[in-house]
């Protein structure tokens, strides 16, 4: 498999496109969700920064394939910004008891083992691998989940959270799956990157 078959489009190095600003808009609000839901408990706007959050992602990617404006920079924004909310919302629901500690731990534990393929990428002359259409529904689903996982709180019990309960377990349940089996096909892809990678020294070594 060559380098350029890992994405079908070339990324360019251009810095200012209009999903990268989405990018870091998203990372720029990462802090202000959890002061609003760990410090003065506001958590109405923290559901919509979430909420927010979760449009922008599905807008910055549906601009970046119409016009064709995907960049190096954004290869990088798009995935960190995705894996920040995850991962603030994730320590908020543990830390207001919406969601068991085993649980966070297994989705962290699954960006950490990503992460550890990173640099036996960059040994064999790779970036980071665009992000699977399956990672994208995982998080798409977590993103719907927390907001309703915040909304239904155990210790609310109005009309809200008694219909926003069920439906986020639901999208949690079903985001987590498709969030690790997502997670396997890239540890698979980057085997198999590896094992073309190693075939064809060897084919090309001198006999």
């Amino acid at each position: 498999m060559s380098h350029g078959a890992v994405c079908e489009l070339s990324p360019s190095d251009r810095v200012l496109t209009i999903p990268n600003v989405l990018s870091a808009l998203r990372l720029a609000g990462v802090p202000l969700f959890l002061y609003w839901v760990l410090g003065p408990h506001h958590d109405g706007r923290a559901i919509l920064l979430l909420m927010a959050a979760g449009i922008s992602d599905y807008l910055d990617g549906k601009i970046a394939r119409k016009y064709g404006s995907f960049s190096r920079l954004g290869q990088l924004l798009d995935p960190l910004a995705d894996r920040l909310y995850i991962l603030a919302t994730l320590l908020a629901l543990v830390a207001r008891d919406g969601l068991p500690l085993w649980w966070a731990v297994a989705l962290i534990g699954r960006d950490g083992i990503l992460a550890c393929c990173l640099p036996v990428l960059r040994r064999y002359g790779y970036g980071p691998l665009p992000v699977h259409f399956l990672g994208k529904a995982a998080t798409f689903n977590l993103l719907y989940a927390f907001p309703m996982l915040l909304a239904a709180l155990p210790d609310r019990d109005d009309l809200l959270s008694t219909i926003f309960r069920p439906l986020g377990w639901a999208f949690a349940t079903w985001g987590s799956t498709l969030y690790w089996y997502a997670g396997i096909l890239y540890v698979v892809q980057v085997v198999q990157l590896v094992r073309a990678d190693r075939r064809s020294t060897r084919e090309g070594a001198p006999g």
